[in-house]
This record gives structure tokens, sequence and C-alpha cells, in this order.
């Protein structure tokens, strides 16, 4: 049963983790995360005064260049988002959108040293 359907109280504790936590503090903890792994994390704090659509975090280390936008379980990609994730793709480079119940694939890919491709699950919009 999807999380959207089923009352808060009948949820799990992680799972109303999930829901209940804002982008704001999901931001912070995959910024916190990516620095104690070593990563060179970037985060537009004023995204009114940048290109729409442009990745939540942009993180670096080594020879990899990670492209992540970070959404609520709710969240929908707006169509400049698309266009971005679309062009990143295209170009080659690491793009993943993530969610607060993704943690343990946010934690492997940020410990990989291996440059990957986002499977289509992970590219897409919802």
């Amino acid at each position: 049963m999807s999380l959207t359907l089923r009352k808060l109280e009948e949820l799990t504790d992680r799972e109303r983790l999930c829901v209940t936590v804002t982008e704001k503090e999901f931001q912070r903890q995959v910024d916190g995360l990516s620095k104690l792994l070593g990563w060179l994390t970037y985060h537009t704090h004023r995204s009114d005064r940048s290109p729409a659509g442009f990745p939540d975090s942009v993180m670096v280390r080594g020879k990899r260049v990670v492209f992540a936008e970070l959404k609520t379980e709710r969240g929908q990609l707006a169509v400049a988002q698309y266009k971005w994730r679309d062009s990143l793709l295209g170009a080659g480079a690491e793009w993943y959108l993530w969610r607060p119940s993704m943690m343990e694939e946010i934690i492997e890919t940020l410990q990989s040293t291996v440059v990957s491709q986002p499977t289509p699950h992970r590219a897409e919009g919802s």
C-alpha cells in the first residue's frame, strides 16, 4: 500500500521519519554525510538567484562528480529539473533523485569509488 494512502499513525517509525522530514533537513543530512565521506559539496542556498531546476547538491571526490536532486517522499520534479536531469545524464554525468527513504542507497553511492551511471529507476522523476 502506498504511503500516501496510509494514515500517519499506521506507519513504522522509519516510514514516519521519512514522510515527515523536510527537504531542508534532508539536505543537511546529505551534506553532512558527503562531507564525512570526503566529498567537496556545493549547495545553492538562494536558489531564486540561480538557474531554475539546477540540482540541489553537487559533490566532487577524486574523479567523480555527483549531481543530486533531493526531494521529500512526496516531492515531484519540476519541468526545469527534468531538463537538467536529461542534459546531465545525456552528457554522461552521475545524476540522482534521492529521497529520505533512500539513505542506504545514498550511503552506498557516496562510499563507492567507482564512477557509476544511475540505473533508470534512480533517474526517474517519481
